[in-house]
């Protein structure tokens, strides 16, 4: 429970720099991961899954640049 609360913070802060930046730049993966990094720990409830996900989302701007 600890864990995942733990996890949710650091992903959804991060979505929220790459919101930002996403919003400011005018850059549309960013933007869209962003808002994935922010909504996504709501719904997942198994932690493994949860950074997986995380870690999949939050390096995608880097390969997908536009």
């Amino acid at each position: 429970m600890a864990a995942q609360l733990l996890w949710g913070v650091l992903f959804s802060s991060i979505g929220l720099a790459y919101f930002i930046y996403g919003k400011k730049q005018g850059a549309a993966v960013p933007l869209i991961a962003g808002i994935v990094l922010l909504v996504y720990p709501y719904i997942v409830s198994n932690v493994y899954l949860l950074v997986g996900i995380g870690v999949a989302v939050a390096v995608l701007p880097y390969f997908f640049r536009n």
